[in-house]
């Protein structure tokens, strides 16, 4: 095993995750600034973290994005939702049943909370 390598390897990893991070944070937060309502809903989040995204300076931003954990993740998280997004059809259609789905994604999710 060589450790330089290795530890090699998980700097660049750790570099990549914080560049995915740091671009979604920016994004996120634009949306939130353009658009609060869609935002939570593009971003299926609540409005106590919208709200606390729309607040953050670019120094806090740096500094959350620098985990070595991805702040986002896949919202695609069933075989029925893979499949909507990757079949052929008109590009209208497909978005609307992706919206369809990750909606009632989004529902079930508030409900289990309550």
């Amino acid at each position: 095993m060589n450790l330089v390598n290795d530890s090699g390897a998980q700097g660049e990893t750790h570099r990549e995750i914080g560049d995915i991070n740091l671009a979604y944070m920016l994004l996120a937060q634009k949306l939130v600034k353009q658009d609060k309502a869609a935002a939570m809903f593009r971003l299926g989040i609540t409005q106590e973290l919208a709200d606390l995204l729309g607040g953050m300076t670019l120094s806090q931003i740096m500094k959350l994005a620098s985990s070595n954990m991805l702040l986002c993740s896949f919202r695609i998280g069933t075989a029925p939702m893979f499949a909507v997004a990757t079949e052929e059809k008109a590009s209208g259609l497909q978005a609307a049943h992706m919206s369809i789905l990750m909606a009632g994604r989004q529902v079930s999710a508030q409900a289990a909370h309550v």
